[in-house]
């Protein structure tokens, strides 16, 4: 399985605190198939601050603080995972408000990223700052 991200601005935490976040992502729910990460500046198409397209997730990052770009990482990530280990099919829509798929990935967002501060604390003063300015 490989995870490609673009879009990241580099300096001297976000690799390494983008490649733990990852990490721990996969072993709490893994994914089998490739996945696409772009962090982009503003949004587009149809997505809020995300969106989950087969194999491929946009983030929006652009003026955010980067505890919530890794929130809206982890929220999409639980849709790939649902998409591709529990048979939620791309040609049937999700409920966006209260649907059972949106509850899950709403709720599972904010236990990884708490999870996530408690296993790395050294990383919780940059989780704060915007990503991108």
């Amino acid at each position: 399985m490989n995870i490609c991200v673009s879009g990241l601005k580099k300096n001297n935490y976000s690799k390494n605190l983008f490649g733990d976040f990852l990490e721990y992502l996969q072993s709490e729910m893994p994914l089998s198939e490739d996945i696409k990460i772009l962090l982009t500046h503003d949004r587009q198409g149809r997505m809020t601050t995300g969106v989950r397209e087969p194999n491929q997730m946009r983030i929006l990052a652009g003026g955010r603080m980067l505890i919530d770009v890794l929130r809206t990482l982890a929220h999409e990530w639980v849709h790939e995972f649902q998409h591709q280990k529990m048979g939620v099919r791309d040609d049937v829509p999700i409920q966006d408000i209260g649907g059972p798929e949106e509850n899950m990935a709403s709720a599972l967002a904010s236990v990884f990223i708490k999870k996530f501060q408690n296993e790395f604390p050294s990383y919780e003063k940059y989780l704060y700052e915007q990503l991108h300015k």
